[in-house]
């Protein structure tokens, strides 16, 4: 097998570019593409950060093509899946796709295991609860898959803990399927996230690719308003406005059905979207959306992930979104055909509240305690996650979110056949408490989060600036491309506001820092005379330099970017 390899990597480029050709019709490859292939070609685990609408998908689809085994493709969402593989080619000498989901009759089911077993699915399409079940990870595993890509990797980290518990066990599954090589994908993930990501994940000496987070033709622009219905006017007013066709993100379920009736009211093809929806109409409505039948979808976050539409021409939201990572994946969805779109937040200061209270929800102590005292009660005979949720009555996601805290606090583990013990000494009283504090930080780490989504509504900077440093990126303020930037002589007027302080050039985005309160974390962006730093446990800070200044000491320098 080692020849092999090495005979693959002596002409991976160009078999890469020959299979891009031959298969997928692409004469040229996107910047970056080429050098993440030739990592994944290579068996290397690898981090694949780029912009939505920039390629991601043809990371995995060409090396997928000249590797030995299936490739196991996690996606979020059955919408996702569908869409990824009917963007395959067709024809003679295409790669064969299947998706395995809760979504499919027992003869879809049975037909698609077939493919998988006879070798004639190149790629499986799966969400992540599907690599939770015992007996789909042991047919699985016989198929003996040559790499396992976990799409919207972003889910590990920032949304993990809420959005889907069970990305946070896939790497006990990547142990069980014999542990192929890892690839993960996403759009939004700054440095201590991408930290983040490939440690949940137990990928090993990860290869990291970042090819940038701007998309400087998407015009950024925020309008504050005092009141409700000033704003819900204005919401409605620019949907109708705007080139079509476009998103209207909203925050609650019942916000977007008065968006959607207000829009249909004017004449517009408009559809409500959330999660409450039956399967059936939110199939409907993705279809809608992407034949150009619907003119606007007006949705909650359950929307949009992975749907790769390039003419979308505005992204509105009508309400503070809970994160900047949310509120850039959500506004990626615009302009992916390179052509001028725009992005605006319509903001009340009220809208902190709401958004502080979603931050808030993680499970409590009740439920951890309980989750805790099954794993003890179960000490001589492990079980996995299931068995534990069959003693407990409670549902998966609730116990699948417990056991993760309980693991990262260090209080259980976890087998490679799934199966949790107690870590030996450990009291279930005592482990519930220690995961408790552990879901204190997270929810205290998502209220800075929050924070930084309103200081970005509130700047009066360059907001491609405030946006791409807090991912981690520098960019030299003006863009000229957003409502703070529009009038060239606002930006020479506002550039001198913030003077570099002299003690700037000491914390560089990617030191390492320890603050006297707030313990570790990384620098993410410096603008003028603050810096913005993630702390590893209290989140995202914005801190003056001269205060820092006036107080030697209060934040010490632990390690500097390649040091």
């Amino acid at each position: 097998m080692g020849s092999g390899r090495a005979e693959r990597h002596e002409d991976g480029a160009g078999r890469l570019r020959r299979t891009a050709a031959g298969v997928f019709g692409w004469e040229s490859l996107r910047p970056g593409q080429l050098t993440a292939m030739e990592w994944v070609l290579e068996g290397r685990d690898t981090l694949v950060v780029m912009p939505t609408g920039s390629g991601k998908s043809a990371v995995y689809q060409v090396p997928g093509m000249l590797l030995d085994g299936p490739v196991l493709v996690v996606s979020p969402l059955l919408a996702l899946q569908r869409d990824q593989i009917a963007g395959l080619p067709e024809g003679e000498g295409a790669p064969g796709a299947v998706a395995l989901n809760s979504g499919l009759t027992a003869a879809e089911e049975r037909a698609a295991w077939q493919a998988v077993e006879e070798g004639a699915a190149r790629f499986v399409h799966l969400a992540p609860e599907q690599l939770a079940k015992d007996e789909v990870l042991t047919r699985l595993a016989e198929a003996r898959p040559a790499l396992v890509v976990v799409d919207e990797a972003q889910c590990v980290s920032s949304w993990g803990h809420d959005f889907r518990p069970d990305y946070l066990r896939l790497e006990q599954a990547v142990r069980r399927l014999g542990r192929p090589p890892v690839l993960a994908l996403t759009a939004t993930a700054a440095p201590p996230v991408r930290e983040e990501i490939a440690a949940r994940l137990g990928m090993e000496r990860p290869r990291i690719l970042v090819t940038g987070f701007d998309r400087p033709n998407i015009r950024l622009e925020v309008r504050r308003f005092p009141d409700e219905d000033a704003r819900r006017r204005a919401v409605t007013e620019r949907a109708a406005a705007e080139p079509k066709p476009g998103l209207v993100y909203t925050a609650t379920r019942k916000e977007t059905e008065y968006y959607a009736g207000e829009l249909a009211a004017l004449g517009l093809a408009a559809e409500a979207y959330h999660a409450g929806l039956r399967a059936a109409e939110r199939d409907r409505i993705h279809e809608a959306f992407r034949s150009g039948a619907a003119d606007v979808v007006v949705a909650t976050s359950a929307f949009g992930m992975g749907i790769d539409k390039e003419d979308v021409r505005f992204v509105l939201h009508a309400a503070l979104p809970g994160s900047l990572d949310a509120y850039y994946q959500e506004i990626g969805r615009c302009g992916r055909d390179g052509e001028p779109a725009l992005a605006v937040l319509h903001y009340r200061p009220e809208d902190t509240g709401m958004q502080t209270y979603f931050a808030a929800r993680t499970a409590g102590r009740d439920a951890l305690g309980e989750v805790a005292g099954a794993v003890h009660d179960h000490r001589h005979d492990p079980a996995d996650v299931d068995g534990l949720r069959r003693d407990t009555g409670m549902s998966r996601n609730r116990v699948t979110a417990a056991v993760n805290l309980l693991e990262e606090a260090g209080t259980v583990t976890t087998g490679d056949a799934g199966e949790v013990r107690p870590v030996s000494g450990t009291r279930p009283a005592e482990a519930a408490d220690e995961a408790a504090r552990t879901a204190d930080a997270h929810r205290r780490t998502d209220r800075t989060r929050v924070e930084m989504a309103r200081a970005y509504a509130e700047t009066t900077g360059c907001r491609r600036h405030f946006l791409l440093g807090y991912f981690g990126q520098a960019y030299e303020a003006p863009c000229g491309a957003c409502d703070t930037c529009e009038d060239s002589e606002a930006a020479r007027t506002r550039a001198p506001d913030r003077p570099a302080h002299p003690d700037a050039a000491r914390y560089p985005v990617g030191t390492r820092v320890r603050h006297g309160q707030w313990g570790e974390g990384s620098v993410l962006s410096e603008d003028g005379d603050r810096i913005t730093v993630l702390f590893d446990e209290a989140g995202y800070r914005t801190l003056a330099l001269q205060a820092l200044a006036d107080h030697d000491g209060l934040l010490a320098v632990v390690s500097r970017p390649g040091g």
